[in-house]
């Protein structure tokens, strides 16, 4: 079979390549853009991860009804996943490869259709492998036979509210879901196989968003031990050690690994980790020559940002000076959008006492936020950590309404070294929540 060429072959629609291979239609290059769903142009973000969700949540919060949210929803993520392929496909020099993709050497690929008929070979002088990252599904019996099992995925696609929702996993997946859920009226119960919850996170903050969560009907059960699920009269039952949980649907929310399943990466000199991600060095480069990876697939934070972020990397090296890597990557800011909504960045209480850092702590309850009274929101509290030696933040936890907005502002902070003082001292609009942070770094909120 004859093979076709291309300066640039980006494996997977995903954020980074997306925005690659735009950059470099707009060089000149040659690209082609290889994606094997026509549903997940521009992919997972705003297809099936948070541009949907997000969606989802806000209309929740606001009282939409539920089929007329998820109606919102596709018609939101139909757009743009349209808009995202005509990106591409509309630039002179770059073209949208539907198949999907197997290696069979470091350069070369082939296109295979659903049937697995092989449609054609492209080579490639540049190679980047942009697949993402999928569902994990415990191996417990008769989960692959439920017709009532769903992962973050199919839940979205849902047309009618269930009445009953059980959620497997305590994670930040989850309990978005399970806020989600709660909002529309779905009877929510979450199961998690440990007796922790949210054990990254400093006590007194998850000890909020627990109680938050079931103040909104949201049941928890820790130290689950799952035997087996099975289907009775369109419900799905697990059956676990101590009792029977039944529900409508049960969701799988038990975290995400990088996707490199069928890709042929046997055939060729690229690496897979422990957890089967992609090893890339500093500069997210392979063990093989030539071959890239970005996003989710070579494992770390898997957020829409930081694949972004690896466009930047990869720019830097083909375009740039080459100075902008991995290791620049110091600062990431994060949001869990429960409500109200849990967003870190830098070090909380935990993490700095582990790594025996000293720090000044900083407190303030989300009541005394005029804001807070606006919104008839009053859950939440905001803390900071600053460093007793150079007045520098060295991490902020803001569980409180529009904190995936404030933390941004935190972020930037926290990067360019500023002292708490200069936000202690800002001048900021009123009433907003980012005021609040005059108030967080007041004397009278340091605990001592």
């Amino acid at each position: 079979m004859e093979k076709t060429f291309f300066e640039n072959i980006i494996v997977g629609f995903g954020k980074a390549g997306k925005t690659l291979a735009k950059f470099l239609a707009t060089q000149g290059e040659s690209v082609a853009v290889i994606e094997k769903s026509k549903q997940m142009y521009g992919g997972t973000c705003i297809n099936i991860g948070c541009i949907p969700s997000k969606s989802l949540i806000v209309n929740g919060q606001k009282g939409l009804d539920f089929e007329n949210a998820i109606s919102k929803k596709s018609d939101l993520t139909g757009k743009l996943n349209q808009k995202n392929y005509h990106m591409i496909a509309d630039e002179e020099t770059a073209t949208v490869v539907d198949g999907s993709a197997r290696f069979v050497s470091d350069h070369e690929i082939e296109i295979s259709a659903n049937d697995g008929q092989v449609l054609q070979i492209l080579e490639g002088r540049r190679i980047f492998i942009n697949t993402g990252a999928t569902p994990v599904l415990p191996p417990i019996p008769g989960l692959s036979e439920s017709k009532n099992v769903v992962t973050s995925k199919e839940i979205m696609e849902l047309t009618t509210l269930p009445k009953e929702l059980t959620i497997i996993g305590s994670g930040y997946i989850g309990l978005e879901f399970a806020s989600m859920f709660a909002s529309y009226g779905s009877k929510v119960t979450v199961l998690e196989v440990y007796n922790t919850f949210l054990p990254r996170e400093d006590d007194d903050i998850s000890e909020r968003i627990k109680a938050d969560l079931e103040a909104a009907g949201v049941v928890f059960k820790f130290g689950v031990k799952i035997n087996k699920i099975f289907d009775d009269n369109n419900r799905v039952v697990v059956d676990a050690e101590n009792f029977e949980q039944s529900a409508d649907k049960l969701l799988i929310a038990t975290g995400r690994k990088p996707n490199t399943t069928g890709l042929g990466l046997e055939n060729t000199g690229v690496q897979l980790g422990e957890r089967g991600e992609i090893v890339v060095n500093e500069k997210l480069e392979t063990r093989a020559s030539g071959v890239w990876a970005l996003g989710d697939v070579h494992g770390g934070l898997q957020f829409t940002y930081t694949s972004l972020d690896d466009f930047r990397i990869v720019q830097s090296q083909l375009y740039g000076d080459g100075s902008y890597t991995l290791n620049n990557r110091i600062v990431v800011p994060n949001s869990v959008f429960i409500s109200p909504t849990l967003s870190s960045v830098g070090l909380n209480e935990k993490a700095a006492r582990a790594a025996g850092i000293d720090y000044r702590l900083f407190k303030l309850e989300a009541t005394a936020i005029p804001k807070s009274a606006v919104l008839s929101q009053s859950k939440g509290l905001l803390k900071a950590l600053v460093s007793p030696e150079t007045d520098e933040i060295l991490g902020t936890t803001l569980y409180a309404e529009d904190s995936h907005e404030v933390i941004n502002l935190l972020s930037l902070a926290i990067k360019a070294k500023l002292p708490y003082t200069m936000i202690r001292d800002q001048i900021f609009t009123h009433p907003t929540m980012s005021e609040a942070l005059n108030d967080l770094f007041a004397a009278a909120n340091e605990v001592k």
